[in-house]
């Protein structure tokens, strides 16, 4: 779909953003380029998502800076509008998505990493949020984001207002990626996760997801009466009946049909 390619192995869709020649920035084109490749996945047949960059340098290096420069306000706060809307649209998404992290994650492409279930990065991942070395503020969704994502306000403050770069073990230390490989290793890593994922109960790992998202921002309270809505609503699948059933029967195979 122009800027970004969509293919399916499996039950898992991989997603690549495809502009090496910009390091893969994320641009207008591209933002609808992305949107249509989620809308164009079989949620049915599809049970995990992987997004990643095109070539070794880049997973997103950030937003585009020549088409930002010369927006006006108006410009540019739709542009912050239809990006926050395209990494809700993600973090939303009903499939888990694990972002593939090679090379530069900065700007655009940290906040686009953050809006992913799982972040997983390879050793020569660079991250950071430059936005204000550019004058500018992070405009998809990073002021809001990051704090949540490492649990610690210092810290995502320091990032965001010195507009430092920092490299994978950083990003390791605080949270923000589960897990750094060698280069090379990286897809292969992420398939095989997004494998374990696709192998189990369909509507329980998107009840699953709906629920930490739903509740992360309710008291406790709140939350747990979240999670037990979306508990019970597993027990009117199929799913659900095989499952219980194969563990009675000690079976270790189990036949998921999403239902």
């Amino acid at each position: 779909m122009g800027t970004v390619n969509l293919e399916v192995q499996d039950r898992v869709a991989v997603i690549t953003i495809h502009r090496p020649e910009a390091l893969n920035a994320l641009n207008t084109q591209v933002l609808a380029d992305l949107r249509a490749c989620f809308e164009a996945i079989d949620t049915q047949q599809v049970h995990c998502v992987v997004l990643t960059g095109a070539g070794e340098k880049a997973f997103v290096a950030g937003a585009d800076i020549a088409e930002m420069a010369a927006m006006t306000p108006s410009q540019a706060e739709k542009f912050s509008r239809d990006g926050n809307a395209q990494m809700l649209f993600i973090e939303n998404f009903a499939l888990p998505v694990i972002a593939a992290i090679n090379g530069y994650c900065l700007g655009g492409g940290n906040e686009m990493a953050m809006s992913c279930d799982i972040r997983l990065c390879s050793e020569n991942a660079i991250f950071g949020q430059p936005e204000v070395g550019l004058g500018i503020t992070p405009g998809f969704g990073g002021t809001q984001r990051l704090a949540r994502v490492i649990g610690s306000l210092s810290k995502a403050k320091e990032i965001l207002l010195s507009g430092r770069s920092f490299k994978a073990e950083e990003a390791y230390r605080l949270g923000l990626v589960s897990a750094v490989y060698p280069q090379n290793a990286l897809m292969e890593e992420a398939l095989k996760l997004a494998g374990q994922i696709a192998q189990n109960a369909p509507i329980a790992v998107r009840n699953t997801k709906k629920a930490l998202n739903t509740g992360i921002e309710q008291p406790v309270e709140e939350a747990l009466e979240t999670e037990a809505k979306f508990f019970s609503a597993c027990f009117a699948s199929e799913d659900q009946k095989e499952g219980m059933r194969a563990f009675l029967e000690r079976r270790k195979e189990k036949e998921f049909h999403n239902r």
